[in-house]
């Protein structure tokens, strides 16, 4: 009964977002390429990661499913904050492996057609981050990473509640930006 009972609160933690309950890629890594067909404000192209590191640095966020409660509201905060990101020369893309036809609503919709969001429905680019959940290793977690222009990754954070992504990315792109006045 013991055992059962301290599975279940590891059950209960790990869809909380505890801490350490997701292996993610640490500060200091070299971000994964990829390339993936994603949607902006309805219509789709093709997001490079190289291609956009060469404008600034890139927040990559992932989430588990368009449209959920949980992911909507996180979709609608940074859209409301995108304004913040692109005076700090940054791009925001977020990552599911929803189909490019479900993510193509999303954009227009809870994104306000303010960033792109990409289709990883095999879940490769998910697996390369360490940002799947669990044993559905193809499905998402929510994890947002901040990757500087050469491609290292500068901030992660993981917490299944959206509440403190947008944040805690744009402290940590401030603080970069900051860092890089210096230089």
């Amino acid at each position: 009964m013991k055992n059962a009972m301290a599975g279940i609160s590891l059950g209960i933690a790990l869809t909380a977002g505890a801490p350490g309950a997701q292996a993610a890629l640490a500060v200091g890594t070299t971000a994964p390429d990829f390339t993936v067909q994603a949607a902006l404000a309805g219509k789709t192209f093709d997001f490079s990661m190289s291609r956009a590191l060469q404008k600034g640095p890139v927040v990559l966020y992932f989430y588990p499913a368009a449209f959920t409660q949980g992911c909507t509201v996180e979709a609608h905060t940074f859209a409301e904050a995108i304004a913040d990101y692109k005076a700090l020369g940054a791009t925001v893309i977020g990552l599911s492996a929803d189909d490019i036809d479900t993510l193509k609503d999303f954009s227009t919709g809870p994104c306000g057609s303010k960033f792109a969001v990409g289709a990883d429905p095999g879940g490769k680019v998910i697996r390369a981050y360490d940002a799947g959940m669990g044993a559905q290793s193809e499905r998402a977690t929510r994890i947002s990473y901040v990757i500087s222009p050469e491609g290292r990754i500068i901030y992660e954070y993981t917490a299944m509640e959206p509440d403190d992504h947008v944040n805690n990315t744009l402290k940590a792109v401030r603080e970069w930006r900051a860092g890089q006045a210096g230089k």
